[in-house]
């Protein structure tokens, strides 16, 4: 029964969500559905989903905005509560990481990994940007496989 309602809340927001993914693609040069794909690993597609790490930060929204962009995205009067709230808004927000990342190691599977492990050289970083890559790799062939049809 969880499963069944689970299902149909995603099946609600995709629609909705549509745009946003495509608005935040077309701002960063970036394919709408890998950011799909990135939402859906990162919270299941839930704009509520809150999450601490073990070196005591913290993932907000949509696409887990990590805490230690808080204080740069102050700056553009972009609040926790608005990443919280706006789904789009975080969506944004987490091209606006992903293509930051995508400056430094192109527009690669690396970059992607680093969306979430970060662009550190050390060995274990490596090993956690390729773990995650793994988890995104197949959601965003499928997703791109399902917009061929």
């Amino acid at each position: 029964m969880i499963r069944l309602l689970i299902v149909l809340v995603l099946l609600s927001v995709q629609p909705a969500m549509a745009n946003c993914w495509r608005s935040a693609g077309e701002r960063y040069g970036i394919e709408p559905e890998l950011l799909q794909a990135i939402g859906i690993v990162e919270s299941g597609l839930l704009p509520s989903a809150i999450n601490g790490n073990k070196n005591g930060s913290t993932d907000i929204g949509l696409m887990q905005i990590n805490s230690q962009h808080f204080s740069q995205l102050k700056k553009y009067n972009i609040t926790q509560h608005a990443l919280m709230n706006d789904p789009c808004q975080n969506v944004m927000v987490g091209a606006w990481i992903l293509a930051g990342q995508m400056r430094l190691f192109g527009y690669s599977w690396e970059a992607v990994g680093a969306y979430n492990a970060g662009n550190g050289r050390d060995s274990k970083t490596k090993m956690w940007r390729k773990r995650y890559i793994k988890k995104v790799a197949p959601v965003y062939l499928r997703l791109k496989n399902k917009h061929k049809d």
